[in-house]
């Protein structure tokens, strides 16, 4: 039982400390999950996939997923039930929610009171640069083997960095159509390329 109380400090402490949204708290997540071994760090990287496929935010739908997995992986047959998993799952989401909505409630009612304070207008400059370094940080964490090669081979790692390559294109750059320039949607793009990543890996 000692995992689950681990495992509410841990998201107790990634929902107060995790600023800058779900990709910002990426490292902060990995950290606190891979390092003590509740999961691989391939499991991660597949984790943080599903998360982004799926509706909601990522660091809330990482808790759920991770409190789910980590009782089992780490105790066994003893934590195997998926009543085990549902467990860890409420606790880690609760977990990293309840912290981050007390405080946001906090913090919103001192800013909108105080949101002509050049202090507060001071510490916003300065907050901006971090969170986009925390959102940097979390993705070159994510420029690993396990995402890109898994098992370590020329082929599988050509074909992701193009696959990663193209997605970014697409998603970034506007494409020529009939005279007009169409973005594609970030759910179309992964769609494509999950059939695109069916074909040359099945």
């Amino acid at each position: 039982m000692g995992i689950y109380l681990k495992m509410i400090w841990a998201y107790l402490k990634i929902g107060i400390f995790g600023f800058g949204g779900g990709y910002a708290m990426l490292s902060l997540v990995e950290r606190s999950v891979v390092g003590p071994g509740w999961i691989s760090e391939q499991m991660f990287t597949d984790i943080v996939a599903i998360s982004q496929m799926t509706p909601g935010p990522i660091g809330i739908n990482s808790a759920t997923y991770i409190g789910y997995v980590a009782p089992g992986q780490v105790s066994g047959e003893a934590l195997s039930s998926p009543i085990w998993g549902i467990i860890g799952s409420i606790l880690c989401t609760l977990a990293v929610t309840v912290p981050s909505f007390i405080l946001v409630l906090k913090a919103s009612h001192f800013i909108r009171r105080h949101h002509e304070s050049g202090i507060i207008k001071a510490i916003f400059s300065g907050l901006r640069p971090v969170v986009v370094g925390l959102i940097a940080s979390a993705a070159i964490m994510l420029m690993n083997w396990e995402n890109f090669s898994p098992s370590h081979d020329r082929y599988t790692l050509i074909c992701s960095c193009a696959i990663c390559a193209i997605s970014f294109c697409l998603v970034y750059f506007k494409i020529p159509f009939r005279g007009k320039k169409i973005g594609l949607h970030p759910i179309f793009v992964i769609c494509l390329m999950g059939a695109v990543g069916l074909m040359l890996y099945y």
